[in-house]
């Protein structure tokens, strides 16, 4: 199993930008995803989270009314609005392995994960 996050970039302050994740190996769309981020010199920390068939989701209070999450039978989205320069940081997908799953906040509830993609937002 591989899950791939796509989308990173550099933005200034105030703009957008789309990550994807998608993955190989698993029927994707039976399993809820989350997204982490982890800036340098911190812990990783969860950014949201959708079920596996997309009808929950769940944000980091201090993402709420700036990212959202979705999904489609391939891949998952996380749209971030409003970029901050502290929303710079690695960000990270991950599945669960059981399958049917609503959104889940912890870390520890994902056995899968994907490489990271970089996002830098500049003052």
């Amino acid at each position: 199993v591989q899950l791939q996050a796509s989308g990173g970039g550099l933005v200034q302050a105030g703009g957008s930008l789309r990550l994807s994740c998608a993955a190989s190996g698993l029927t994707f769309s039976r399993y809820a995803v989350g997204w982490f981020h982890q800036a340098p010199g911190n812990k990783r920390e969860y950014v949201a989270a959708i079920s596996w068939n997309g009808d929950s989701v769940n944000y980091a209070d201090s993402m709420k009314g700036r990212f959202t999450i979705s999904r489609d039978n391939e891949q998952v989205y996380l749209q971030m609005n409003n970029l901050k320069p502290e929303d710079t940081a690695v960000y990270y997908c991950a599945a669960e392995s059981w399958g049917y799953m609503g959104p889940k906040a912890a870390a520890k509830e994902y056995n899968y994960w994907g490489q990271g993609t970089q996002v830098t937002v500049s003052s």
